[in-house]
């Protein structure tokens, strides 16, 4: 057992923006032995700024983990982009996704949802741990 984790970075964000992927992109890790700010450190992005949003408790390698997850959010593919030198892991995720996903929650509760109902960037990590993991 280990943890699966989602961390996001602002520089890879900026980057991501410039290059036409967009702003939304997001790192799901899994960390065997140790924490997620450990298994950040040797990613081969080299991205400095890596801010860890959430975590959980998954079962299984991080391949099994991506393709559940692929299932639902686009994986980015790190062969197209030099820059990412085979990171894996990135995810560009779909905010309208997120915010349905969100709502039907909200409507199943038997709640209204808010006036101001806006999707943060922790509502995104945890919708990817479900979705990898569930």
């Amino acid at each position: 057992m280990g943890t699966i984790f989602v961390a996001v970075s602002k520089t890879l964000q900026s980057w991501g923006n410039d290059v036409g992927l967009g702003k939304n992109l997001y790192k799901v890790g899994f960390a065997q032995d140790g924490t997620a700010e450990e298994a950040l450190a040797g990613d081969p992005a080299a991205m400095t700024d890596w801010q860890v949003l959430a975590t959980a408790e998954a079962e299984g390698p991080l391949d099994a983990l991506l393709a559940r997850l692929g299932r639902k959010e686009k994986l980015v593919d790190p062969t197209y982009y030099p820059r990412l030198r085979g990171s894996t892991g990135l995810v560009k995720a779909n905010i309208v996704a997120v915010e349905n996903s969100m709502l039907v929650a909200i409507a199943l509760d038997n709640r209204t949802p808010p006036k101001n109902f806006k999707v943060k960037p922790v509502d995104i990590a945890a919708h990817l741990i479900r979705g990898a993991t569930g």
